[in-house]
C-alpha cells in the first residue's frame, strides 16, 4: 500500500469507530437496559475494545503513513500486516460481541489475537527499517 492508501484507512477507521464510540455513549446517555444491563456486561466491553482499538489503529494507520514518507519507507509486508490489524483487532471485537456464546464471546474474537500479532510484526518490521536506515 501506498502512504496514502494508510492515510485514507487511518481516516476511514477514525469515522466509523468514533461512530461507533457516539452509539455507546447514546446508549449509555438514554439509559438503555438492553444495553446496560449486567446481562450484557460481556457485549458491553467487546463493543468498548472494538471501538477503542479501532481508533487506536487508525491513528496508528496514519502516523505509518507520515513516517513512510518522512523516511521514504516501501514495505510492502509491514503495509499489509497493518492493513490486516486495523480489520481483525476492532473486528474480531465487534463479531465477539455482537454473537454472544451464552455470556461467553463467540471464538471469532480470537481474530482479535490474530490481528495484534500482525501489528507487533508491522511494528517490529518498520522499526527495524528505521533502524538500519
Amino acid at each position: 500500500m501506498k502512504s496514502k492508501d494508510h492515510d485514507r484507512l487511518g481516516f476511514l477507521a477514525l469515522a466509523l469507530f468514533a461512530a461507533l464510540g457516539l452509539v455507546l455513549e447514546l446508549l449509555h446517555g438514554l439509559r438503555v437496559t438492553a444495553y446496560l444491563s449486567e446481562a450484557h456486561a460481556t457485549r458491553r466491553l467487546l463493543f468498548t475494545l472494538a471501538h477503542a482499538h479501532g481508533v487506536l489503529l487508525g491513528l496508528v494507520n496514519v502516523a505509518f503513513a507520515v513516517v513512510m514518507r518522512a523516511h521514504a519507507i516501501e514495505d510492502a509486508r509491514a503495509s499489509t500486516l497493518l492493513k490486516a490489524a486495523t480489520m481483525l483487532v476492532p473486528g474480531g471485537f465487534l463479531i465477539g460481541g455482537a454473537v454472544l456464546m451464552g455470556e461467553d464471546p463467540n471464538p471469532l474474537v480470537l481474530l482479535s489475537g490474530a490481528g495484534g500479532v500482525c501489528l507487533v510484526i508491522a511494528c517490529a518490521r518498520v522499526w527495524r527499517t528505521l533502524r538500519q536506515g
